[in-house]
């Protein structure tokens, strides 16, 4: 086994170095004294941005990145919003210091107690039964551009026009990153080369992948474009193979059938699977064993930054009260509630211990909160240009919500002012709506008001969203009447653009995705750039779509020798899925309603030869010269036996 290819040993978990500045920020700030040098690196570090735990960026002076970022931008519209961002930041920093320092006065054995009960509750909750494995496929876009370029190999590019997707791994040594201002991006590095994106290259490439994906799970479970979660014990079992040879059975297959590399954690749960991915980067495997000593050693050590769900903001105010690693979370835990509140304290326990899901099922499955799309543009003011945008918004949303068969009972808008401020509005109309029309309709007095509530009002970015969604997907008769439901066609994924949140990973906010996923600073680019979205569509294309998985064809025999269920209500035979017979139940008790009602009426029914009360009132019309209405001879006598 080659190095790289899979690390069983643990080993100190990396971390990105932050320069000089790093101090600065974790150490709880002096709230009685101004510290002009402590806002500045604060500030410096925001400028960074949420990619800075990318791979690749082990031996980056990331003080002098922040320098180039902070000299380019500075003065621009998103540098002052930056600025105005850190310094609200600082206040409520100050503020959640100065309730510890008053929570330090008070006898807290009680919240040391309550969360060490907690700590042994989720502990009883712990599996390490299952081998969960996160792939993540390397530098993708960049990846599948260099298999059309050979010639760029060691040559510094990336993905992406006024803002980087992605770049390779050469660029990464110059600080470049996924999310960077392309001229910034250029100043760090001149010799970078940009290509344009091609998303219908990247979707061809990663259905690849995902074919090859479902041979070793085919409930597999799509995170974006470019990574997926796989629970691998029962193919592991049934082959008599460790779940390392598994995974480099797997990297292997892909890389000789895709021509791209993938690397992996492979852990007892998708949290630490998903830190795993990102230990032996690129093309490599990180194996953790599933012993709860070593998870809690592991985690001791691991950086708050590098858990999913924990970003800048999240690990400022932590370093601010002393939790740097996930470590320092025991010897805060009395605290913890009180300041960040009841989820956010869960969620660090959890992390503190190494906990995570387990459950791994397809992207599809899970409920769908919301749809959205958005546009973003240079700055506008004009109010019929931005009826335009609204009417192509309502437009491009209403085939994203029959793509996704629904419609919403609540519309969002949400816009970004010139000044990267994001506001936004929500309406619940008197129906459901997923029609241009409506979402037009109603979205436009929104517009309306937010341009008398902003005066000369200048947006960058615009969007709906509709949420509280109801299924518009039309009832299957066949599997009503207790028959084999009718095979539903594959759905189209090239063209999909719609937002969709089927879950809420704990310590994330309530935030609508953008594309790209890890891109904030994206504000640079009309001004610098001059560009209007840097990408080839209008509407943004974020890798992040809920894509189906992929099913392979099944041969007669296999379908004549399926295990089937028989149903308990009706006893017919069903297809095995779990989800499709808890429906399938569902409709049987819903006949059996039915059923029950007709009984009941036929009971009531008068005994022959004693006319029922209609009948009565029928020979009474009859008798006074009335017409009788006939029956009409296409309804048909239904009967529940």
């Amino acid at each position: 086994m080659t190095s790289g290819e899979s690390a069983q040993q643990a080993k100190e978990p990396r971390s990105p170095e932050l320069g000089p500045f790093k101090d600065q920020i974790a150490r709880p700030q002096d709230p009685d004294s101004e510290n002009t040098n402590a806002d500045l690196a604060s500030l410096k570090y925001s400028l960074l941005g949420p990619s800075l735990t990318k791979a690749g960026q082990d031996k980056v002076d990331q003080s002098k990145v922040a320098e180039v970022i902070y000299n380019s931008s500075k003065g621009s519209k998103f540098f002052n919003r930056e600025e105005e961002r850190d310094k609200a930041l600082t206040v409520k920093i100050d503020q959640i210091l100065a309730k510890k320092r008053q929570l330090e006065k008070l006898d807290l054995s009680r919240e040391l107690r309550a969360a060490d009960a907690l700590l042994a509750q989720l502990e009883a909750s712990r599996d390490l039964t299952q081998h969960i494995v996160h792939i993540d496929c390397d530098a993708f876009y960049a990846a599948v551009e260099q298999l059309d370029r050979p010639e760029l190999a060691d040559l510094p590019f990336a993905v992406g026009g006024g803002v980087l997707t992605t770049c390779n791994y050469v660029a990464r040594r110059f600080g470049c990153r996924s999310g960077m201002a392309g001229f910034v991006a250029k100043n760090l590095c001149p010799q970078l080369i940009l290509l344009p994106l091609n998303f219908d290259k990247y979707n061809a490439k990663a259905a690849e992948v995902r074919e090859i994906l479902a041979d070793y799970d085919p409930r597999f479970e799509s995170a974006s474009i470019d990574e997926a979660y796989l629970n691998i014990t029962q193919y592991s079992i049934d082959h008599g193979m460790e779940a390392a040879d598994v995974v480099s059975q797997m990297r292997r297959e892909i890389h000789e059938k895709t021509h791209i590399t993938v690397s992996a954690g492979i852990a007892a749960n998708a949290r630490l699977a998903k830190i795993c991915s990102n230990m032996n980067k690129p093309n490599g495997q990180y194996v953790l064993p599933r012993d709860r000593v070593v998870i809690m050693e592991f985690m001791r050590d691991l950086s708050c930054r590098q858990v999913n769900g924990i970003g800048r903001v999240l690990e400022r105010e932590l370093g601010a009260v002393g939790i740097s690693t996930c470590g320092d979370v025991y010897t805060q835990r009395q605290f913890i509630e009180k300041l960040f509140g009841e989820k956010t304290y869960n969620f660090l326990l959890r992390c503190y211990l190494g906990l995570g899901r387990t459950s791994i099922q397809p992207a599809e499955e899970y409920e769908r909160k919301s749809v959205g799309t958005e546009r973003t543009f240079r700055d506008m003011d004009n109010p019929t240009q931005l009826r335009e945008q609204l009417r192509r918004i309502a437009e491009e949303l209403e085939k994203d919500m029959r793509r996704a068969e629904c419609k919403g009972r609540t519309l969002c808008i949400k816009v970004k002012l010139h000044t990267y401020e994001v506001l936004t509005r929500q309406i619940a109309p008197p129906k459901a709506v997923y029609l241009a029309d409506d979402l037009y309709d109603y979205a436009l007095p929104m517009l309306v008001k937010l341009e008398q509530e902003v005066p000369n009002m200048k947006l960058r970015l615009l969007g709906l969203r509709c949420t509280h969604l109801l299924s518009t997907k039309k009832p299957d008769t066949m599997a009503f009447f207790g028959f084999r439901p009718r095979r539903v066609g594959s759905v189209e994924t090239g063209e999909s653009t719609s937002r969709m949140n089927p879950k809420k990973a704990a310590g994330t906010g309530e935030e609508w995705e953008e594309w790209p996923s890890e891109a904030r600073n994206d504000v640079l680019l009309a001004e610098r750039a001059g560009s209007s979205s840097g990408t080839d569509s209008p509407f943004w294309r974020h890798g992040k779509e809920v894509l189906p998985n992929p099913k392979k064809e099944k041969q007669p025999a296999e379908v004549m020798q399926e295990e089937l269920w028989d149903c308990p209500i009706c006893n017919r035979p069903q297809t095995p899925d779990e989800r499709q017979f808890n429906e399938h139940i569902d409709l049987c008790l819903s006949r059996q309603t039915i059923r029950d009602a007709i009984q009941q009426v036929a009971a009531s029914t008068p005994p022959p030869g004693k006319p029922s009360i209609p009948e009565a009132k029928k020979s009474k019309d009859k008798k006074r010269g009335r017409q009788s209405t006939a029956a009409d001879p296409r309804q048909k006598k239904l009967r529940f036996t």
